[in-house]
């Protein structure tokens, strides 16, 4: 496959980082579940997340290996095998907080903002609520992507559409039963509603990566999806009886580097053992 045939690298990196941030926030649920099933379950959404970022981190790595221009620009990084080639390790254990590319939704705690000292646990609300939000999005793009210029990433998109059709069926299931369901269950989802959905407006602007992509055919200008997204979160809202907030506030900027604090903690964890032995084989 020529250059002309692959998807920009930053966009490939985009979709690859969304799912790995998203799977790593996701796993952080195992052994603190609610229940035992959905503890489960929601380790389950974290493979199917990582396997999805595997996937394009190969792509992309390939894509890097094959273009001088782009292996001079990753150069830097670690974990690279003994010919110097990139692996999918070296970009996602060794790159720093302002080359990950996901949106900033991804990348939050789960719970709310907290003022002074105080401290809260996991709100299982926050996490169920930023699952619908997302693969409401990731339904529609990957069902978009299947028609891709890049023929591998249109092979990963029709086995990722897949999974992401499961993921916002049993988020939103969930999120019925918080929102129509005790007085304290529903409070929290409103409130986590409220919390999240401003950064969802980072969803429908664009960026350098995105128009590359759109410009060779190998990718989709996410705000023509915006009319089909209102559509599916509004018909999961009202069964959950919750009142959609109104769009507006700062609009975050994950995808072109600038992260929340929380990002640097949350590759801290991720990447210390790889970082720790970066040529270590597992």
């Amino acid at each position: 496959m020529g250059a002309g045939d692959s998807a920009p690298v930053d966009y490939l990196l985009h979709l690859a980082d969304n799912a790995l941030v998203l799977g790593q926030r996701n796993a952080e649920w195992c052994g603190h579940g609610p229940i035992l099933e959905e503890d489960l379950a929601l380790a389950n959404h974290a493979l199917d997340h990582l396997g999805q970022a595997r996937l394009l981190y190969q792509h992309a790595a390939r894509c890097i290996n094959a273009e001088p221009a782009q292996a001079q620009r990753f150069a830097h990084l670690q974990g690279a095998r003994a010919d110097g080639a990139l692996t999918e390790d070296s970009l996602a254990y060794f790159r720093a907080t302002h080359e990950f590319r996901n949106f900033t939704l991804l990348e939050l705690p789960h719970h709310g903002p907290l003022a002074g000292p105080a401290r809260a646990d996991r709100d299982f609300a926050t996490t169920t609520v930023r699952n619908v939000l997302y693969a409401a999005l990731m339904n529609l793009w990957w069902e978009r992507l299947q028609a891709s210029a890049d023929p591998q990433l249109a092979a990963i998109a029709a086995k990722s559409l897949k999974e992401v059709r499961y993921h916002l069926s049993h988020a939103g299931d969930w999120l019925v039963r918080l929102g129509d369901g005790t007085d304290e269950s529903r409070a929290r989802a409103q409130a986590a509603l409220d919390h999240l959905m401003p950064h969802t407006q980072e969803f429908w602007t664009g960026d350098e990566a995105e128009s590359a992509a759109v410009a060779n055919g190998t990718g989709v200008a996410l705000a023509e999806l915006k009319p089909a997204w209102d559509a599916l979160l509004d018909e999961v809202l009202a069964e959950a009886t919750l009142r959609r907030p109104a769009d507006g506030g700062y609009v975050t900027q994950g995808k072109r580097g600038l992260h929340s604090e929380h990002m640097g903690f949350l590759l801290a964890e991720m990447q210390s053992l790889a970082r720790e032995h970066p040529q270590a084989v597992w």
